[in-house]
């Protein structure tokens, strides 16, 4: 199906004043427009919305038959026809061509210039001359690197570009004949090349390989003919078979024919290599990878209409990593990375667009409402001409392209309109007698001719073109000029001007909330996308105007998401993320004009809104907006409103108008424990302490515990990176700080909490900076060791609680907080202390340790530090090994440290009780002396 609207994608209109009616043109790079007729070529400077004006002209050796321009290489390429004899040449360094009488150099393909002549070639133009075996039929140039391929019958023929080095500042454009591609029982027509993917097309077939340049399992490199497949045998007999059949009688018709990637093998067409380059030179392609063979029947009602039956206009269309849309991708580098490739070719009444680069896929089918002369892809539109029309298709190049840059894009954070979307014909321009069509940049050049009728020409016998094997390329001089003839350049206007007037149409569609509206603006969406990837023809404003209107569009297409009920609804939430809106700012686009008994809020904006309020976003909502929302989820997500209300973005919601939506929700329904958690928040920031501890009453504390795993912005929320303490965790801090342990190693069992976040949250909690250790995160830790999480070290709890201990003997610094486990209840809880030793009872209750915190540190710190950590660091490195260095090196490292923060009878008490004398003796020594120093 093919959408029809009215918009305006051409703009100015220009006329080129050439002298004679062209027989073929083509546009070239930025700014250059090349027209031949008969022996001559005209070339032009197309700027802008200005006039063409000419720019120069030179002679050609015959008439032209075909015509190509080179941007690498800045080169034109002609097969020119003189007494019935056909030649290849490339004019080079054709800018400094400035008289018609001006000098020109003509030297042979990979002929070294000599050093005498290298200078004159700087400021005149050259002529390179490729002779062939065979005649040319037609050629294509790389638009990346520059190569050249030449079609010639059953064979194609590549010149790869290079340069003759002449001095520092100065080389020479050259070519050398590196590839032959021999292709049997194909005569291309017309020949594609693009960075080594090969297109060739005959009247009814297309074939697509494409040209590796990764040797296999050692192949040489040397001269070689390479056979890349072998034909199927049925279809090599269905061949000879057509021809022996083949008589004035009657014909035989192939079937149509498919065949997608290797199966495209099966075709029976054979692909050889020879490699014609220097023995010297690197060959750049060894083996060929089939991507498509797609072969038509000919309609036999009409097949005397010669041309009603033949493809026309192939073309690959490459499109380059941009790093627009994706973060991590890298814009430095100035060289162009192959993003996707696609290929176009048409018959009359319907084009077709494939991808070939990593799947081979049909894309999209193009249906013309009239038989179509030629048509010309590029990375926004398909323009298509008839006898009297130009019309222009959108394409799905930039969507298909966008997945390959980035394989995220059909997330939750972006988006992007599906490649099996619609086309859409976005205008029918009348121009009378079309006849040829080409482009380049912004412009679209047209020849016309008012007076079509021509002398009739033979027609070939019809039977003829229904077999491949007797096709045959015939490249007729076009009959002597004729008045009415015109070439016209018009220019389309720029992608965000079309934007714009893209975006005023779907207004039409806006009120009735139809799929129409989402296909115009997904239209819209795609133009400045695919603008955006050639980024190559962009001015920097031109890109900063195009980014603004590529959010805009993110925008549009996020209210259309939001206001639809369908499967789709979700893909609000990418867009509105692609938009850089504001939450505020989404909810100041949505219409609350409706009555509130009558409000229907659309699933898309409640996903949308939901998913915000869960990724902690910094923003707050102010009193009324937020008021909006709690009332929007009391209507379309009553039970998703406990969640809702502990967003950090609803900070500014009326507290009272929080619980009486609470108190409206069913609790058999949904968690009534979370609801409870969630009045006794609202309570505690009224400060109505009596409501709070009525509701926390409620539940037991092994229910509490569960609730805020259901719901941990309770307790820890997160603004701008950092990690903030709700009002009832600072609560629960002072009045039950064994059920925030509690519930905080609940959030980390359940995976909603890192050790580092949780470590972090209670050093704020408690207000102590990163080197001080609260009392409360030491109770976690202890916790934690009890609990033995699986996904706790054990080496760094060990090592965390083992300093704490330390540090607290060695400073006699208290605890800031009353401990929640004695060493008793962690001897009791937890295998990791073990029995404390009858001497450590003795040495804890001599006069000297009668402070209980410090006893309590000790005692902690003997069957933790003594019992586990230093006997398996001994124990280590007993056993050697490659780490057994790094083992001692520990080892010594924390005797050095207790030696020096413990007394000398309590650092004799935690010494294990085997090991060599010699090697604790110095620890031991330092320890005595350590009073009589100080």
């Amino acid at each position: 199906m093919v959408h029809l609207y009215n918009l305006h994608p051409f703009g100015s209109q220009q006329v080129v004043p050439c002298k004679l009616e062209p027989e073929r043109f083509c546009g070239g790079g930025r700014d250059a427009l090349f027209v031949a007729a008969g022996c001559k070529v005209e070339a032009f400077a197309v700027s802008g919305q200005e006039l063409c004006q000419p720019r120069c002209a030179f002679s050609t050796l015959g008439r032209v038959l075909r015509l190509a321009y080179s941007e690498a290489g800045d080169y034109l390429v002609a097969i020119e026809e003189k007494n019935k004899a056909t030649f290849l040449r490339a004019y080079v360094n054709w800018r400094s061509k400035r008289t018609e009488s001006s000098r020109v150099c003509i030297r042979l393909v990979g002929h070294k210039v000599e050093a005498p002549f290298s200078q004159t070639l700087r400021d005149q133009m050259s002529i390179v001359e490729m002779p062939l075996s065979e005649a040319p039929l037609c050629i294509s140039c790389c638009p990346a690197k520059g190569d050249l391929l030449v079609g010639c019958t059953n064979k194609l023929v590549l010149f790869s570009l290079k340069y003759q080095i002449i001095n520092e500042d100065f080389s020479i454009v050259d070519f050398e004949r590196s590839l032959i591609i021999h292709i049997d029982n194909i005569t291309p027509i017309e020949i594609s090349f693009c960075v080594g993917y090969v297109a060739v097309m005959s009247d009814l077939e297309v074939l697509i390989v494409k040209l590796e340049s990764d040797p296999k399992n050692g192949e040489s490199i040397s001269h070689y003919s390479h056979e890349t497949n072998k034909p199927v045998k049925q279809a090599e007999g269905t061949r000879n078979e057509t021809l022996q059949l083949e008589s004035d009688d009657f014909v035989i018709c192939q079937k149509p024919m498919e065949l997608l990637g290797e199966k495209s093998e099966q075709s029976g067409v054979s692909v050889t290599l020879e490699s014609t380059g220097l023995a010297d030179e690197k060959i750049k392609y060894f083996h060929v990878q089939h991507l498509l063979y797609r072969r038509f029947a000919p309609d036999i009602s009409s097949y005397v209409l010669s041309d009603d039956i033949k493809l026309h206009s192939l073309q690959l269309l490459p499109i380059y990593q941009t790093g627009f849309f994706t973060s991590d991708r890298k814009n430095s580098s100035q060289e162009k990375e192959l993003l996707s490739l696609f290929c176009f070719f048409s018959l009359p009444h319907v084009g077709y667009l494939y991808m070939v680069v990593k799947s081979v896929e049909l894309m999209s089918v193009y249906q013309y409402p009239e038989k179509s002369q030629q048509a010309v892809l590029t990375p926004q539109f398909l323009h298509v001409i008839t006898s009297n029309n130009l019309q222009c298709f959108t394409v799905r190049c930039s969507a298909a392209a966008a997945r390959e840059e980035d394989p995220y894009v059909d997330t939750t954070l972006k988006a992007c309109p599906p490649v099996s979307m619609d086309v859409c014909a976005l205008r029918i321009q009348l121009f009378i007698g079309l006849k040829a069509i080409c482009h380049f940049k912004n412009h679209v050049v047209l020849l016309t001719k008012a007076n079509p009728e021509a002398a009739p020409e033979r027609r070939e016998s019809p039977k003829r073109l229904l077999s491949r094997t007797g096709t045959s390329v015939k490249l007729k001089a076009p009959p002597a000029a004729e008045a009415g003839w015109n070439l016209y350049i018009v220019n389309t206007i720029s992608p965000v001007q079309l934007y714009k007037e893209m975006v005023d149409y779907s207004n039409t569609y806006k009120t009735a909330k139809t799929q129409g509206c989402i296909h115009l603006l997904s239209e819209a969406h795609l133009l400045v996308r695919a603008a955006l990837m050639d980024a190559g023809q962009l001015e920097p404003g031109e890109k900063a105007e195009l980014l603004e209107a590529f959010k805009d569009s993110c925008g549009h297409l996020g209210d259309c998401y939001s206001r639809l009920d369908s499967q789709h609804s979700h893909l609000a939430l990418p867009y509105y993320k692609m938009s850089g809106l504001s939450m505020a700012e989404v909810l100041a686009r949505v219409d609350w004009t409706v009555e509130d008994a009558l409000q229907k809020y659309e699933r898309g904006l409640i996903f949308y809104i939901n998913h915000s309020l869960y990724e902690n976003l910094d923003e707050e909502l102010s009193e009324e907006l937020a008021a909006k929302v709690v009332h929007m989820f009391h209507v379309a997500e009553p039970k998703q409103l406990p969640h809702v209300l502990c967003s950090p973005s609803l900070k500014n919601i009326n507290p009272l108008t929080a619980v009486s939506y609470l108190r409206k929700l069913d609790t058999s329904g949904s968690s009534s424990v979370l609801v409870t958690l969630t009045k006794a928040a609202m309570a505690l920031r009224m400060g109505d302490l009596d409501t709070y501890r009525n509701e926390m009453e409620i539940h037991s504390e092994m229910k509490l515990v569960s609730g805020f795993i259901l719901e941990p912005r309770l307790l820890i929320q997160q603004r701008k990176g950092q990690i903030v303490p709700a009002e009832l965790a600072a609560h629960l801090k002072d009045t039950q700080p064994a059920l925030l342990v509690a519930s905080v190693l609940g959030l980390q069992k359940n995976n909603k909490i890192g050790i580092e976040e949780a470590d972090s949250f209670f050093k704020v909690l408690c207000g102590k900076d990163e080197d001080k250790i609260p009392q409360l995160l030491v109770d976690f830790w202890e916790a934690q060791l009890v609990a033995c999480l699986p996904d706790v070290v054990l080496q760094e709890l060990f090592f965390k609680l083992t300093s704490q201990y330390i540090w607290r003997l060695s400073t006699r610094q208290p605890p800031d907080t009353i401990p929640l486990r004695t060493s008793k209840d962690l001897i009791n809880a937890c295998g990791h202390y073990g029995l404390i030793y009858p001497w450590v009872n003795i040495l804890l209750s001599s006069d000297s340790l009668a402070d209980k915190n410090y006893t309590e540190d000790l005692s902690k710190l003997q069957t933790l530090w003594w019992k586990k950590l230093l006997p398996e660091l001994c124990q280590k490195i007993k056993c050697g090994g490659e780490k057994n260095q790094l083992y001692l090196s520990s080892l010594k490292e924390t005797l050095s440290v207790v030696a020096v923060e413990l007394e000398l009878r309590d650092f004799v008490n935690v010494l294990p009780e085997d090991g060599t004398a010699a090697f604790f003796l110095p620890y031991l020594l330092y320890c005595s002396q350590k009073k009589s120093l100080t």
